[in-house]
């Protein structure tokens, strides 16, 4: 099976695009079909209620709440590994660090640049090639 830490970006795509066929909005049906055992930790769904809630992206609440509820029961909180250089965006360390507590497991993301280089840390388009 495969695991993967889900960007919040890419979450967002996904629930905005009007195009079922963007590679965003793939990964989240691969979600919620169980193609892949979604990774997360605390700081990580607190992010997810935090950036889904937002108006601007005028996603429905009960939609938000679903995704992030079935994360929670199909995935697996993971803990985080410590990762001591500096990363592009602090922000977005937790998604890394979790993604490093299993050693099969990619970060899935829209924003390369976030992260360091690493053949863990792919897009979605990446990610669907994958599966």
């Amino acid at each position: 099976m495969i695991y993967a830490v889900i960007d919040t970006n890419v979450l967002v795509s996904a629930l905005i695009t009007h195009n079922p066929e963007a590679a965003t909005a793939k990964v989240v049906r691969l979600l919620l079909e169980l193609g892949f055992i979604p990774m997360y930790d605390v700081d990580i769904i607190e992010e997810y209620e935090d950036v889904l809630h937002r108006a601007k992206f005028h996603i429905r609440p009960e939609v938000a709440d679903a995704l992030i509820s079935h994360i929670i029961e199909n995935g697996i909180e993971s803990s985080r590994i410590d990762f001591a250089e500096a990363m592009p965006d602090e922000d977005d360390r937790v998604f890394y660090e979790v993604t490093l507590s299993k050693e099969d497991s990619f970060l899935v993301t829209g924003n390369l640049k976030h992260y360091p280089i690493s053949p863990r840390v792919i897009t979605p388009a990446d990610f669907i090639k994958l599966i």
